[in-house]
């Protein structure tokens, strides 16, 4: 082989040379597959060798995960067409807004962000990582009036999403817009109205297609405190420290209408 290939060899013709070489008289024969269920059957006998290994890191995640930050007065979950923790998230956002600068009409936060639930008592750092474990960030637009209807319809064609207490939704039960009010009243298509989101759903993500018409985008960076988490890890600090729960309930953001 050394005397076929030297460094003047064209390489169009080495790599023929090379491939021609690797064959093989093999042959696929047969292709199958199986479902393996990965459940506590694999837990069932203790590997000491790997629980050995992993203690020291798992003490390190441990000690930064378990700090308690706040109280969920309740459990707090995520679901359609309304939900506690997703009424939670989008207040949060409008919560936020003042921070920096920013002087925002209602607030969107996707259900597929929200990756858990609070339990009712301690909050955890590590918590609040399993229910916003993405790189998302605090994100601001503006959509005109008639955008803005166009993305509640969307909400109600997914079934729901979690909006902010200045959002009154009434939706049928095969997912159509009957009526949206922002602040009590009725959208105005000519009105231009701020919106507080994640900077993923702002771009159109999870069928919300009507905020890629958006205007006016101001995102907020990591080193700003953007990211999702830590924006709700401030919140819920700032009610422990006023000595509050953390809470949130169901009030007819989203309503079916039979």
């Amino acid at each position: 082989m050394s005397k076929l290939l030297n460094s003047r060899t064209p390489k169009y013709l080495m790599m023929a040379i090379l491939l021609a070489s690797c064959s093989t008289h093999y042959e696929v024969s047969e292709v199958t597959r199986t479902r393996v269920l990965i459940d506590n059957t694999y837990d069932s006998a203790l590997d000491v060798a790997t629980t050995r290994f992993m203690q020291p890191y798992k003490q390190k995640v441990d000690s930064e995960m378990a700090p308690v930050v706040g109280q969920a007065a309740t459990p707090l979950e995520p679901y359609r067409p309304e939900s506690p923790l997703g009424n939670l998230l989008s207040d949060i956002l409008v919560w936020a807004a003042p921070q920096y600068g920013e002087k925002v009409d209602f607030g969107l936060y996707n259900n597929g962000g929200m990756r858990a639930s609070f339990a009712q008592g301690d909050i955890t750092i590590g918590d609040v990582l399993d229910v916003a474990p993405f790189e998302n960030y605090l994100c601001f637009v503006t959509l005109t009036g008639d955008k803005v209807q166009e993305l509640l319809g969307q909400v109600a064609y997914r079934g729901g999403e979690g909006v902010s207490k200045e959002v009154r939704m009434v939706i049928t039960t095969d997912n159509k817009l009957v009526s949206a009010n922002i602040n009590g009243q009725p959208v105005i298509p000519t009105k231009n109205y701020r919106v507080a989101t994640l900077d993923y759903v702002s771009h159109g993500n999870d069928r919300m297609v009507a905020f890629k018409s958006s205007t006016d985008r101001h995102d907020i960076s990591k080193e700003e405190g953007g990211l999702a988490r830590d924006v709700i890890m401030r919140y819920i600090k700032e009610r422990t420290a006023n000595g509050l729960p953390v809470e949130s309930k169901i009030e007819g953001r989203i309503t079916i209408k039979e």
